[in-house]
């Protein structure tokens, strides 16, 4: 099996550079790509020439716009990579008769209510972000291509800067933190989120009928205030310099702290369509959380 990867660099992309290589030859390019070759996504029909050219068996996209405030102000690039290339990868691999692997969001709901959202829910993205990424799902599924979309929420990965670093950062430098508690959903790993891709390109490959759309995030749901906790008491029980307690971490509410972009407040998402198409465990989010602050605090 050939693979081609875009967005090698990032978390999810770093990841997948390890779980993919058991299933064949992975060509993992960046934004510069090599030899002729481009991964950049702000050139839709450069990236879908590198497919062509390539004629892999399954491209996988993990390269997005992802600067979710700057997209308000930026929105035709944010569009560009989060749409029009997806797009024009999903026209190659339908021309191949390849599989185009790729990831969306929680983002692309309005955040209402308080129950996890299904793939089959109402969209209705508050964000430039949140559209461009709808956008490209619904490209990718006019496409007539075999694909497997992923939407997952709040992605973290040891590699690289995450909520928890930070909180971690201040909660040593300041003696109370503000933090938001009105946003819930699921902190989910980009290892788990490699680890599943790859186990569903391997049984789609022998089951078609498998192409679609699933929710991919860790099982339970949390605040990013109880997030923030959970972290910092982590940190303390294990030896680390902590200097705010536990009752200074306050809570607040998301119009405490604007943004240009608005964030829904429910980035619950139900995962019964992937656990049973592809048997998988999905495991609790602070097992992923832990897991990542064992390696990044050594």
């Amino acid at each position: 099996m050939k693979i081609l990867l875009l967005g090698k660099n990032g978390q999810v992309g770093w990841e997948l550079q390890r779980s993919l290589a058991p299933l064949g030859e992975v060509i993992a390019l960046d934004r510069a790509g090599a030899q002729g070759l481009s991964g950049d996504l702000s050139q839709p029909q450069a990236v879908a020439q590198t497919a062509l050219a390539l004629r892999p068996d399954v491209i996988v996209n993990a390269a997005a716009y992802t600067a979710v405030d700057r997209a308000e102000s930026d929105t035709g690039l944010a569009r560009t990579i989060n749409a029009a290339s997806p797009a024009a990868l999903a026209q190659a691999a339908a021309t191949m008769g390849s599989w185009l692997v790729h990831y969306s969001t929680d983002y692309v709901f309005d955040g209402s209510g308080d129950q996890p959202r299904d793939e089959l829910a109402p969209t209705g993205p508050l964000s430039a972000y949140g559209r461009t990424k709808l956008e490209g799902e619904q490209a990718i599924a006019a496409s007539g291509a075999r694909h497997l979309i992923f939407r997952t929420s709040w992605v973290f990965a040891a590699r690289g800067g995450n909520f928890a670093r930070t909180m971690l950062r201040l909660a040593a430098e300041r003696d109370r933190l503000r933090v938001i508690d009105d946003q819930v959903g699921a902190p989910t790993s980009a290892e788990l989120i490699a680890d599943v891709t790859a186990h569903a390109v391997r049984t789609a490959m022998a089951r078609p009928a498998l192409s679609g759309l699933y929710h991919l995030a860790a099982a339970g749901q949390t605040s990013w205030h109880r997030y923030a906790c959970h972290v910092i008491e982590w940190a303390r029980a294990h030896g680390q310099a902590v200097r705010v307690a536990l009752q200074d971490i306050e809570p607040i509410a998301t119009t405490e702290y604007p943004t240009p972009a608005r964030r829904p407040l429910n980035s619950r998402l139900a995962t019964n369509k992937l656990r049973d198409a592809f048997g998988v465990h999905l495991p609790a989010w602070e097992a992923g959380v832990e897991r990542m602050l064992c390696e990044v605090l050594g």
